[in-house]
């Protein structure tokens, strides 16, 4: 048996945890999947109920499980806790490096049925089917020395140290050379050579992987100016992107804005296993939390990655993709997706009509 780890967290994790839940119920029951479910704390909830973002128990429990899934973490009530104590430096960052982490996938693919929502043409978007792999365990949010120190002209000052080896390098490039072979055979490798010693390096050790290990892929650099630009200008040209964890952090969320909302961005992290966690890109949003308006699509499309990448069920993963499509079609929109036309509904409406469109799917493939 094999099991998924809920860590609903904070804001709207909870309103889209639970659909996200429902759908794997509905999987498991209508494909008779050996699936079991566990949950814990993380993030503000768990600070507030045990002191501590990312307690022993849940951190046994992600140890435990097949795969964790995330809702979200942070907001508001917590912008006290800074530096070292900060939600997303203990909760966050905490459970990536416990996992090891550190390949994260995010697909960027633009929905036919939402081309009007991106603030972009037409002619732009339409056919955009990319994938960002983000190193995510590295690189300048885990680099020490960081701090705040105070110069000896009395001023205070903040530093942070950007730190890459040939090892992280060379694991997070194979990674995204083996997701290519599986589509188009292009990786562009997305850097700052130009001025950053540690990322001249980089685009050192991505050359030589790909040449030695992937002849079969072309491989392109672009520094990461540039590469935010071209996002914007001509997205077709890219098919996978590998960068670092603070470009891919920036040049992701950039990206959502072609599908026209962060709410439909799944994401994966994968360690060298194949486990991983899994997450919607959007954050908290703490000024729609508990007001069932969050657009738990991205937290369903992310359950698909799980199923495609951790529990060994591709077939589970392409049920949840065409139900997605199935409510888009039919003219279902939350809040941040919504155009002239369609019928706006809630956060559990969403995830209301995902399982029926699933049901129809699996009865449909057993008869």
């Amino acid at each position: 048996m094999k099991t998924i780890l809920f860590l609903a967290g904070d804001g709207i994790g909870p309103e889209i945890t639970r659909e996200t839940r429902k759908v794997a119920q509905a999987l498991k029951d209508g494909l008779s999947l050996d699936l079991a479910f566990d949950e814990a704390l993380i993030g503000g909830a768990a600070h507030d109920a045990t002191g501590n973002a990312f307690p022993d128990e849940t951190r046994a429990r992600a140890d435990a499980a097949s795969a964790v899934f995330l809702g979200a973490v942070g907001g508001p009530k917590w912008d006290h806790l800074t530096g070292a104590a900060s939600l997303e430096r203990v909760a966050l960052l905490g459970l990536r490096k416990q996992l090891g982490a550190f390949a994260n996938l995010r697909p960027v693919k633009v929905f036919p049925q939402l081309i009007e929502a991106s603030t972009l043409k037409r002619e732009i978007v339409e056919g955009v089917d990319m994938i960002i792999v983000r190193e995510l365990i590295g690189g300048i949010y885990f680099g020490e020395p960081r701090g705040l120190r105070t110069t000896g002209d009395g001023h205070q000052e903040g530093y942070n140290t950007l730190v890459y080896s040939v090892p992280e390098i060379e694991r997070v490039v194979r990674a995204a050379c083996t997701i290519a072979r599986t589509r188009d055979k292009r990786v562009t490798s997305v850097d700052k050579a130009n001025v950053l010693e540690a990322l001249r390096l980089w685009r050192e050790v991505a050359t030589r992987v790909v040449r030695d290990e992937f002849p079969d892929i072309t491989l392109d650099h672009l520094i990461v100016d540039n590469a935010a630009m071209q996002l914007i200008r001509s997205p077709k040209q890219f098919d996978v992107m590998v960068t670092t964890n603070m470009f891919g952090d920036i040049l992701s969320d950039a990206a959502s804005m072609l599908t026209g909302s962060l709410g439909m961005l799944p994401s994966a992290a994968l360690n060298e296993t194949g486990k991983g966690m899994y997450e919607p890109i959007h954050g908290s949003a703490p000024d729609i939390a508990g007001r069932n308006l969050a657009n738990p699509l991205a937290s369903i499309l992310s359950l698909a990655m799980m199923m495609e990448h951790s529990l060994g069920e591709p077939q589970a993963a392409r049920r949840i993709e065409a139900a997605v499509h199935g409510v888009l079609d039919a003219g279902l929109r939350t809040a941040d997706i919504m155009s002239p036309g369609m019928k706006q509904v809630t956060t559990a409406e969403m995830g209301d009509a995902v399982v029926a469109a699933l049901a129809v799917r699996v009865s449909q493939a057993a008869s």
